[in-house]
């Protein structure tokens, strides 16, 4: 993913999976807490349906389009915790399992009070 890129210009982009069938559309932008870049993005999976979270990091925009390497049956398939709230802890060490993500250095789920996955756009 580009860093250089504002992450409010994604929202409202076709999101795709690594076989390019779509998933939906970018509905927010989570920004890690510690360095302030995007690192998950909900996107709407359909109509009725709801959002799901795909990382970052190992995603590309092609032309105006979000590329997530990944199938869409894992994407629809990660957990869900709803949008326009801080992700937990614990939540984002789901999600990196769901993706077979390996961190360097973990969040610490015992660290109280600690938010992860600011939105793009909000305010503290």
């Amino acid at each position: 993913m580009q860093t250089d890129m504002d992450p409010r210009s994604l929202i409202g982009r076709k999101a795709y999976d690594r076989d390019g069938v779509k998933i939906g559309t970018v509905d927010e932008v989570y920004l890690d807490d510690a360095t302030g870049s995007p690192e998950w993005a909900a996107v709407r999976t359909g109509l009725f349906s709801r959002d799901a979270f795909v990382p970052l990091e190992p995603s590309t925009m092609v032309g105006d389009t979000l590329r997530v390497p990944y199938e869409r049956t894992l994407i629809r398939g990660a957990p869900g915790f709803g949008v326009g709230r801080h992700l937990s802890p614990e939540q984002e060490l789901q999600l990196y399992r769901h993706y077979g993500i390996e961190l360097s250095a973990a969040p610490d789920p015992s660290v109280p009070d600690r938010s992860f996955g600011s939105v793009a756009g909000e305010e503290d």
